[in-house]
């Protein structure tokens, strides 16, 4: 079976969504049912997601994906660092 991809708001309305059915008497379990995921996802999405707003998610996401960027250019920084330490040191 195929896995759904979901956003950050889809996620962060899923989980409201739980929360107000256990505040309402029903289960966890029937609860991840009624939203269409399972107890595993919604716990995921708790410890991933937990008491952030929609606004801080989309910033979370977005450092996220800044970070990532920046670690590919330090990467390749400290490559071409040690490619020219090399060259530097050979007597050619």
């Amino acid at each position: 079976m195929a896995r759904k991809k979901f956003t950050a708001e889809e996620i962060i309305k899923n989980l409201r969504t739980v929360e107000i059915e256990q505040a309402r008497g029903l289960s966890l379990p029937l609860a991840c049912k009624k939203v269409g995921v399972t107890y595993q996802t919604i716990a995921r999405w708790r410890r991933e997601y937990g008491s952030l707003g929609l606004d801080q998610v989309k910033k979370l996401k977005l450092l996220e994906k800044e970070n990532s960027q920046l670690k590919k250019a330090l990467a390749d920084m400290a490559l071409d660092n040690s490619i020219l330490k090399e060259v530097a040191s050979g007597n050619f």
